[in-house]
């Protein structure tokens, strides 16, 4: 089985990494090789044959299985590899079902050819159905390293039939299969695609989660397939299953993206709708996404919290469009009355994003406390240090530097160098001294 990505606990199924990977990975599919990943196929594809060449040779075996039981199993592989839970840049195949078995009818030797086979095959019924290239077809043979690292173990301790109690030797080989995967999988993505190992290394666990879970019903197909290899067609039925969850999950995945899409076009249409009610607004709400994603990265969020910070950047303004603009343009200082309703902007526009619901929902409680105190003093709600989230603070320190550095109607723009004094004058005051520190860094102001 390959690597993967795993999901995360929020009205959202993936975050925008997971979701930049997945579409990268199924545009792939059609895409002519990339140098980078002829690279990697030429590394991993070699590593594999002679790795497996070299198993071959060196491990004996009294097994003779007849031509038809191994064409069974490697069709059965075939069939069990179609399947495909996306899980970040990689797929969770159910594949175990018929390796297992596999391991234990096969010369040992040949079990990792077997599988490569099993997987050009599958592959093939793939570029028939159109979702895959041709010359992506003799690159999935990479995917059979699973397979030497279990059929090593069971070399190594010697070719017998499944026994119940050798089962601290089959999780020996379960764990060398994950050890062999792990390595290949990362590898790969890293050279061909410059994925981080980090993000493979994150989502194996739910990848090799399902392998154990699918290793003990391998097990007793194995088990079956002692008195006749065609056993393993036991294993169909459950493939047959697996498949509609497969295609479940694909569909939900689609929703995802299409999901994503709508967010992010529903929010920059907001933003558009404050620019054209007051240009200055608008602007300043671009300026301030750029500065907040800078902070950002200075801070070292994740991709997820990038993604929420740059939607309450783009619309921490956009209550707004309900202030009047003879309030938002007066050239002079606001009366009483006046500050009010401008303050009641940021709970205008958290109602606003509510009524959109769903991811922007979750901003729209951002965006109401953008203009906190880090004190406690600000408004609307009074809330202080902690208490406020964290990319409300943010965006509430970038908000203010883009001000105080913007010519407004009452005043021209300030100096970086005297913008950046203010800053820290309300470090521990008005704003979080930590956001002021990376505001700062990213400004190269030291």
């Amino acid at each position: 089985m390959s690597s993967a990505a795993p999901t995360t606990p929020r009205s959202v199924l993936l975050d925008p990494e997971e979701q930049r990977v997945i579409e990268e990975r199924r545009a792939r599919r059609l895409h002519r090789l990339a140098r980078r990943e002829l690279f990697s196929f030429a590394v991993f594809a070699g590593g594999f044959v002679a790795a497996a060449l070299l198993l071959a040779l060196l491990a004996p075996s009294h097994r003779h299985p007849s031509i038809p039981a191994v064409l069974v199993l490697i069709a059965a592989y075939a069939a069990a590899f179609r399947l495909d839970f996306e899980i970040g840049s990689g797929s969770a195949i159910p594949t175990e079902l018929v390796l297992v078995p596999m391991l234990f009818v096969l010369p040992i030797g040949l079990v990792p050819f077997a599988v490569a086979a099993g997987v050009v095959l599958g592959s093939l019924d793939e570029h028939v159905r159109g979702s895959l290239s041709l010359a992506r077809v003799p690159m999935r043979i990479v995917v059979a390293w699973h397979a030497v690292g279990p059929a090593l173990v069971l070399a190594i301790a010697g070719e017998r039939g499944p026994r119940l109690s050798d089962w601290p030797l089959y999780v020996v080989a379960l764990f060398s299969q994950f050890a062999v995967d792990t390595l290949w999988a990362a590898g790969r993505e890293w050279i061909a695609l410059g994925v981080r190992p980090s993000v493979q290394l994150r989502a194996m666990m739910w990848v090799y989660a399902i392998d154990a879970g699918l290793a003990p019903m391998g097990l007793a197909v194995a088990f079956a397939a002692q008195s006749s290899p065609y056993g393993v067609v036991l294993a169909l039925p459950l493939v047959g299953l697996l498949s509609v969850f497969a295609r479940e999950r694909r569909v939900r995945i689609d929703h995802e993206l299409e999901l994503r899409d709508a967010y992010r076009g529903t929010a920059f249409l907001l933003g558009d709708v404050v620019e054209a009610d007051d240009e200055y607004t608008g602007v300043h709400s671009r300026e301030v996404v750029d500065l907040t994603l800078s902070v950002v990265d200075q801070l070292g969020l994740s991709a997820q919290e990038r993604r929420d910070a740059e939607f309450a950047a783009l619309l921490h303004d956009v209550g707004k469009v309900r202030v009047p603009k003879e309030i938002i343009n007066k050239p002079g200082p606001l009366t009483p009355e006046e500050r009010k309703v401008m303050e009641k902007h940021t709970v205008d526009g958290e109602r606003l994003l509510l009524r959109v619901g769903g991811l922007l929902g979750e901003i729209g409680r951002v965006v109401r406390s953008c203009h906190e105190r880090y004190d406690g003093r600000g408004y609307p709600d009074g809330l202080a240090g902690e208490n406020i989230p964290l990319l409300a603070r943010i965006v509430s320190c970038c908000d203010a530097y883009n001000a105080m550095t913007s010519d407004r109607s009452y005043r021209k723009a300030l100096p970086q160098e005297t913008a950046i004094a203010e800053l820290r004058a309300g470090s521990g005051t008005q704003f979080d001294p930590q956001v002021v520190d990376a505001l700062i860094g990213a400004l190269g102001g030291g």
